[in-house]
């Protein structure tokens, strides 16, 4: 599950990092939350200088994929997070998976440890970043949804797998992590079909990511400063599997619809 996170990274950084043709001038972002316009990086058309790779580009799109199909985005859930073992099958994504395969940029992603139902312990949020800092980018979809009224709005979804050991003991699920070395295969939609990038949907290794204890100021999304990031002593230890994160109201957001 990944309901939010942080991009801290520096222009340079992802031009680095991406190789992208050009990157905006992306603020700082502490607290990202569903519906709110997310980073993405996409295969372009033309090769790189000097390379038979496609030139990469950064664009914002709507965090929350919207299926082409629908007619009315009020009537469909917000779909943030995408299952990665059953993407290539579901109709929804079935298109995206095999055209419109993305990276979506972070310093890090916040999860929340929930009790046992019926438990009177509160909940505990964690930052999960990599161990050794920089950047990393998760599996993502994109789906360009059109209104009747011509109106055309990019979307996306992150890709989740199994959590491995660690994040486990705070969520049972956890987002795809694309490592560099395989940027190139999983943006390539012409030549590696989705059958054969599914080796890339496993966790990551045990010791990739770090899990802070921070306070409940991130559950709200007005809260968008450093401060959230901040370690605090855990209210709930992460000895046992969690249900789910805490719901944000639709309306707290800032939507691009």
């Amino acid at each position: 599950m990944c309901g939010r996170f942080a991009l801290t990274a520096t222009p340079e950084e992802l031009l680095e990092l991406f190789a992208l043709l050009e990157s905006e001038d992306f603020p700082a972002r502490f607290n990202i939350a569903p519906t709110q316009p997310i980073m993405v990086v996409v295969s372009g058309e033309r090769a790189q200088p000097g390379s038979n790779l496609p030139e990469r580009k950064a664009v914002l799109v709507r965090w929350g994929f919207m299926p082409g199909w629908v007619k009315d985005p009020r009537d469909f859930p917000l779909l943030i997070n995408v299952r990665a073992e059953s993407a290539i099958e579901k109709a929804s994504f079935r298109a995206a998976m095999r055209h419109r395969r993305v990276l979506v940029p972070a310093s890090g992603f916040y999860e929340w440890r929930r009790p046992p139902k019926g438990s009177r312990e509160p909940s505990q949020a964690y930052w999960v970043r990599p161990r050794k800092g920089g950047i990393v980018a998760f599996a993502g979809l994109m789906e360009t949804w059109s209104s009747a009224d011509g109106l055309e709005v990019d979307t996306a979804a992150i890709l989740t797998t199994a959590a491995n050991a660690s994040i486990r003991q705070i969520h049972d699920r956890m987002p795809v992590v694309i490592k560099p070395e395989d940027f190139a295969r999983w943006l390539d939609c012409k030549t590696q079909e989705p059958r054969e990038i599914v080796d890339l949907f496993g966790p990551v290794a045990e010791d990739y990511f770090e899990a802070i204890p921070v306070s409940d100021k991130v559950n709200k999304v007005a809260n968008a400063g450093p401060d959230i990031q901040e370690a605090v002593t855990p209210k709930v230890a992460p000895d046992a599997r969690p249900e789910s994160k805490p719901a944000e109201p639709a309306n707290a957001q800032m939507s691009l619809f």
